[in-house]
């Protein structure tokens, strides 16, 4: 089947009817006359860099206590940052997928204006996409879940604008192809015993109950000039298998592993709308990782060797800054409720004592005037798909809403991009005090959302596609 889906892929024919229109911006090209004589191309090139962390730094995705912290002392799977870079006519976008745990808005800031400046690709249409990894360091302020490791972050930013630089050099005229397949048993909700799946997802559904996205995407670029073929996919299921000691991508990378022993394809991965969805066919909380991986890669096989070529008429990209609503009365009370009777913040929500206590000195003064917080939304238009950037764990109703309410027939719905902000839940998730509504936004070290900010975000972010589709 591999060597025969590889052969499949050489084979097809090469669509240069369907690359006739470019885009620049939010703008396409509508002049047919001038349309006719210059046929903009799409080109996709790869670059792909080892970022594998060094032994003894702190790994984020797990409390540890200061005296006892989670470093690492030996490297399972090797990681990398996968840059793709997309090219029609004016118009340039890089997609990279980083196997860490978050990147914080500031270092996304700066690697974003350093590729900029290195290869003139618009910093605003470059997107940095963490897998979520819980077996890599993170790169923003996370209270007692690791340490900022600096000089790995600045080695990491390095090789990030590398593989860009790579990517772009790596450019070849290509046809788009997309599959897609439900998996069974590769992720669960794990807030709930059992909820509905995006099977049943329709225009009447709520967020008055939860949800499972089991679809999973396949993007293949198949190049000319004798170019290697491109595998991007999409799936919703935090990488958490591991809570060991050792380093590694978790359950993408030995997904990737087995396509590339299979097909060699090396498929790299941008995560979904993962909140509230862990891998795994939910019999153990985290996720098996030998579990996930054999519902995972049969379907990404399938995904790849069904994947129909689609007509790529243009090109478009758009950002746009969002202001998230904080509840800041919700964050008074809980400053007022620790400092009445600090005893009593030793556990839930609080974590423990010690925690608490670092949330409390860290939050003593700060403005409650401040009730808004900044973030960038970010879509591309490739053709008749849909790319749709947030920087938030997101629940699987919103990811499921963007999808079906999206002006595109297929939508892909990107978390944890260009900065992390943690879980943007549910209205339940903050009657019920649940720990993603109310011990996250403490280890981020920002206020609580109010309850409607998923609602509010999901909204701005459809708005924002049909304005870059119109």
């Amino acid at each position: 089947m591999s060597h025969r889906l590889v052969k499949d892929l050489r084979r097809r024919e090469f669509l240069g009817a369907a690359l006739s229109a470019g885009a620049a911006g939010l703008t396409c090209w509508v002049s047919s006359s001038q349309a006719a004589k210059t046929k903009p191309r799409l080109l996709a090139g790869e670059g792909v860099v080892d970022i594998t962390p060094p032994l003894g730094i702190e790994m984020g995705g797990f409390h540890r206590k200061p005296g006892d912290e989670r470093r690492i002392k030996g490297v399972r799977q090797r990681t990398a940052v996968r840059a793709l870079v997309l090219r029609m006519g004016d118009t340039q976008v890089a997609i990279c997928s980083m196997d860490i745990a978050a990147i914080g808005c500031a270092m996304s800031d700066r690697i974003r204006k350093k590729v900029a400046a290195q290869t003139g690709i618009r910093a605003e249409n470059v997107r940095l996409c963490a897998t979520h990894t819980h077996s890599t360091p993170g790169f923003c302020y996370l209270r007692q879940w690791g340490a900022l490791p600096v000089d790995y972050m600045q080695l990491v930013e390095k090789r990030t604008v590398a593989a860009v630089i790579r990517a772009k050099a790596d450019l070849a005229s290509a046809e788009v192809l997309l599959g897609k397949t439900r998996v069974a048993g590769g992720n669960h909700n794990r807030t709930v015993k059992t909820c509905p799946a995006d099977a049943e997802f329709n225009k009447d559904s709520t967020d008055a109950q939860r949800w499972l996205d089991t679809m999973l995407h396949a993007l293949v670029f198949h190049r000319a000039s004798g170019k290697r073929s491109l595998v991007w996919h999409h799936f919703s299921a935090h990488a958490v298998c591991f809570a060991d000691e050792m380093a590694g991508p978790d359950w993408p990378g030995a997904v990737a592993a087995r396509i590339r022993q299979k097909t060699r394809l090396e498929p790299s991965f941008l995560q979904g709308h993962a909140g509230d969805v862990n891998p795994g066919d939910g019999s153990n909380w985290r996720g098996e990782i030998e579990q996930t991986t054999e519902a995972i890669t049969p379907a990404l096989e399938r995904a790849i060797a069904g994947a129909k070529p689609v007509q790529i008429d243009c090109l478009r990209a758009g950002s746009q800054p969002f202001q998230i609503p904080l509840d800041m009365e919700l964050f008074q009370s809980w400053r007022e409720f620790y400092r009445k009777d600090p005893s009593k913040c030793t556990s839930g929500p609080w974590v423990d004592a010690g925690f608490a206590a670092d949330w409390f000195r860290s939050n003593a003064d700060r403005d409650v005037k401040q009730t808004r917080l900044p973030v960038t939304l970010s879509a591309i238009q490739l053709g008749p798909i849909g790319l749709v950037f947030h920087p938030a764990e997101l629940y699987s109703y919103y990811g499921l809403a963007i999808r079906r309410d999206s002006p595109l027939p297929d939508t892909l719905v990107v978390g944890y991009t260009d900065g992390i902000i943690g879980y943007l839940t549910d209205p339940t998730a903050y009657q019920k005090s649940e720990y993603a509504a109310m011990t996250v936004p403490k280890i981020l070290n920002y206020p609580p959302f109010v309850p409607t900010a998923a609602a509010q975000m999901t909204a701005e972010a459809l708005n924002l596609l049909k304005r870059t589709v119109a």
